[in-house]
């Protein structure tokens, strides 16, 4: 059974090698994004669950081990761990062999309603108009404000 285990910041990494020395299947995903860093935009590599790590492994015999592994706060539901074979399941269709998982963008079409998911305009409802430059941004029209918006597109859904 896959399991999630809680590690401290910035040390899932090591934490996996850890595991996967003493025989543990351990899935650590990882998501590439383009983010601002000293002012340019670059490409980076972090958690897909920062501080989280998944282990497939028989709680009987390995709970002791994980728990005083270097790194490790705990398995997630301590005395009842909680099994995670689904979630699992549904990232390993996305994983790529490096452990980076593809995340699907959805496609918008100029005039589909479009909901802010985060941010100051969490909510409001608009229609898409158009990308600019990527789909990283783009620009919707919004209904209520009845203003145009450039606007994180990963912080959209379909209405």
């Amino acid at each position: 059974m896959w399991y999630a285990i809680y590690t401290k910041a910035g040390r899932e990494d090591a934490v996996t090698a850890l595991l996967q020395k003493a025989g543990i299947d351990v899935l650590n995903a990882k998501l590439r994004s383009r983010k601002f860093r000293h002012e340019r935009l670059a490409e980076i590599t972090e958690p897909l669950f920062p501080c989280y790590i998944f282990a497939d492994f028989e709680a009987e015999r390995f709970a002791h081990t994980i728990t005083y592994t270097r790194g490790v706060r705990y398995i997630v539901g301590k005395h009842n761990p909680i099994a995670c074979d689904d979630i699992v399941r549904a990232i390993k269709e996305n994983l790529q062999p490096d452990n980076i998982v593809v995340l699907k963008t959805p496609e918008f079409r100029q005039g589909s309603r479009v909901v802010v998911k985060d941010g100051p305009f969490k909510n409001l409802v608009g229609l898409f108009q158009r990308e600019i430059r990527g789909p990283e941004r783009v620009m919707i029209l919004l209904e209520t404000l009845h203003c145009r918006l450039e606007i994180d597109g990963c912080l959209l859904a379909v209405a």
